[in-house]
């Protein structure tokens, strides 16, 4: 069975640009990359035609990378999910107790996460303790860092 990627609509038109600027850029970029450099001569000591193919080689896993993902995409839709509950797709704020500052972080799938513009994976260790719970509840979260103790103080 395949691997299924939960998405939100926007995140999975993110990875389609993605794509399309990869397939239709980048690619053009590489081969004339590798063209300049073949016309360099001798191709066994041609470091800029080794990077030129290194860059291909990830660029065409890359493609396929995100072919794959969109293929596969779950798009989430909380619009008719219970709003008090935390969920894919909802964005959860919270206070480390006792006396933390307030954190907000918006919950995705892997494909989507970018922990540094608040949107963290499903199988992050805060995203997976807070799943499930409900606003005003405690939640004790086991990170590497340490355990700490957080209330959810609000679901969007």
């Amino acid at each position: 069975m395949e691997k299924v990627y939960p998405m939100t609509l926007e995140g999975k038109e993110k990875l389609e640009e993605e794509l399309e600027m990869l397939k239709t850029v980048k690619r053009k970029e590489i081969v004339e990359r590798i063209k300049i450099a073949r016309s360099f001569g001798d191709l066994s000591e041609n470091s800029e035609y080794e990077s030129a193919k290194d860059e291909q080689a990830f660029v065409e896993g890359k493609i396929t990378s995100l072919e794959n993902m969109i293929r596969f995409a779950e798009i989430i839709d909380n619009d008719n999910t219970d709003s008090s509950v935390v969920s894919l797709g909802r964005t959860v704020t919270f206070i480390e107790l006792p006396d933390g500052e307030e954190e907000e972080y918006t919950i995705v799938g892997s494909a989507e996460a970018d922990p540094f513009s608040g949107k963290i994976s499903n199988d992050s260790p805060i995203a997976r303790a807070l799943l499930g719970r409900e606003l005003d509840e405690e939640v004790a979260i086991d990170t590497p860092a340490g355990d700490m103790l957080v209330k959810i103080i609000k679901i969007a």
